[in-house]
């Protein structure tokens, strides 16, 4: 990697010692200079990583040294190596899948979690974390405007929080698969529901849970990709009629690809008549509920099983942190709970101990990041923020309804724009083609970083606005570059 002798670091006095006080505290003034730098500075570093499959590997070492190196040496090689491969999420410009920020206060919160190095798994093993992880995801309640009764618990992502709501779906359910499982008896197919607008994740969770990819039945949408509840209702009662259980129906609030909103109060009446488990997946778009003229995309989720949404996608915390609310906790920790003699405490049951709620063992410190960033933005700056995203949005699509060869393919309720170039004469084939290119030259360019997705069946290009750096500007000339991009000679289209 270097063709310099690096300098071996200091010789510990004894075997088992870590890097000296002195030393930390040099090299860590060093990276959060560098961090601040980076933060500053991010929007003129190319977006997405301009490297090929292979380059980052191919300039690191097979094997791990024999003797430490310097600190010096390995930043080094962290600003030449690592940082070229990175595309760069924390960028005003990435647009792509759906923005996110690391913002300064969840970042000194990460940090802070990183030196306490604590694992939660017992309250007796993290007093602190434990409580403030129930006071700070009440605070979350309350800014959603969530009533009391829903209880949270914070998990890495929303796959897993999806997971473990339909887990505990099935616990109620009262199939006895906690303790016999599901193969070997006689069981009836169990059945998950969800727009076939939803997230993978739930046809995920079907694999994991046994359910299988046929166990997950897909609902018809309308015209603004929102499930039928009417069409829900029927495939409930066939599904009966055939002895299929009915297991658990997933309402999203934001789908991704086109951020669409579920009519989860009449979802929640069809669950209501027929006596199954409502999970809400507002894993991106419960975050606008902190805007209180947005509330309104979490009417009904007052009458959810269990809810999720994520703080890290678009209320400014550092990547890993899912928060399930459920007002049955209790289902929840009866699925999960499993307490091995070395885990017993004397605390009982008068504690909380977070391990109970979820498959992990070892609960990192999350809470500590969304309290800071709680605290730091407030809740009237965190709905400004995303309050200003949802407006970018709006202008964006309003500046393509202008233009007669540019769609907005879906309606634009949140923070997502989803659109397509469409010349006239050019048939479906070559404009879906057409989009293909004007994608990758984008994102060729390093300006700006969009994704796609399909919209019955066309392809269509998808720009998500979330980032704490994105300012008009930014949008603007994301804009100028696809319209310059959709305008090179249609030889090349």
């Amino acid at each position: 990697m270097t063709d310099t002798t690096p300098t071996p670091p200091p010789i510990p006095t004894t075997p088992s010692a870590d890097m000296p006080p002195e030393e930390f505290r040099r090299h860590a003034h060093a990276v959060v200079d560098w961090m601040a730098d980076y933060l500053a500075n991010v929007g003129e570093l190319p977006v997405l990583a301009q490297v090929r499959p292979g380059e980052v590997a191919g300039r690191l070492p097979s094997a791990a040294p024999e003797q430490g190196e310097a600190v010096e040496d390995i930043l080094r090689d962290f600003r030449d190596v690592i940082v070229p491969g990175v595309t760069h999420w924390n960028h005003p410009d990435f647009f792509a899948y759906f923005a996110i920020t690391g913002s300064g206060p969840g970042i000194l919160g990460e940090m802070l979690a990183a030196a306490l190095n604590t694992n939660a798994m017992l309250w007796r093993t993290g007093p602190a974390q434990t409580e403030l992880e129930e006071r700070t995801l009440d605070w979350l309640r309350q800014m959603m405007g969530l009533p009391q009764g829903f209880h949270g618990t914070i998990q890495d992502t929303a796959s897993i929080s999806t997971l473990v709501a339909i887990a505990a779906a099935r616990e109620a359910a009262g199939l006895g698969v906690r303790e016999e499982g599901m193969s070997g008896r006689d069981l009836p197919r169990l059945r998950v529901y969800a727009s076939e607008e939803v997230h993978s994740s739930i046809d995920k969770a079907g694999i994991t849970l046994g359910i299988g990819t046929a166990g997950t039945r897909k609902i018809p949408a309308d015209d603004a990709f929102r499930m039928d509840p009417a069409a829900l209702e029927r495939a409930i009662e066939e599904d009966r009629a055939a002895g299929i259980h009915p297991l658990c129906v997933v309402a999203t609030v934001g789908t991704t690809s086109t951020s669409s909103i579920d009519p989860v109060p009449a979802i929640a009446d069809v669950c209501a008549r027929h006596g199954v488990w409502l999970h809400v997946d507002a894993a991106y778009g419960g975050s606008a509920a902190l805007v209180p003229e947005l509330r309104h995309v979490l009417d009904g989720a007052e009458r959810a099983d269990s809810l999720v949404v994520n703080p890290h996608k678009w209320m400014f915390v550092p990547v890993d942190c899912s928060v399930l609310f459920s007002r049955r906790p209790e289902v929840i920790r009866r699925a999960f709970s499993l307490v091995p003699e070395y885990l017993v405490t004397p605390e009982g049951e008068s504690v909380t101990n977070l391990m109970d709620y979820g498959p992990a063992l070892g609960k990192r410190f999350r809470a500590l990041k969304l309290w800071m960033v709680l605290r730091y933005f407030g809740a009237g700056g965190m709905a400004a923020r995303i309050r200003e995203h949802v407006r970018l949005a709006q202008t964006l699509a309003g500046w393509m309804e202008t233009e007669p060869e540019w769609e907005v393919l879906a309606p634009v309720p949140l923070s997502l724009v989803v659109f397509r170039h469409a010349p006239a004469g050019m048939d479906e084939a070559r404009t879906d083609a057409h989009n293909e290119r004007i994608l990758a030259a984008v994102n060729a360019t390093g300006r700006a970083f969009i994704s796609h997705t399909r919209v019955r069946g066309r392809l269509g290009l998808r720009l998500a606005i979330g980032n704490l750096r994105t300012t008009e500007a930014h949008v603007r000339a994301a804009w100028e570059l696809l319209r310059e991009t959709a305008a090179l000679p249609r030889a090349s289209a």
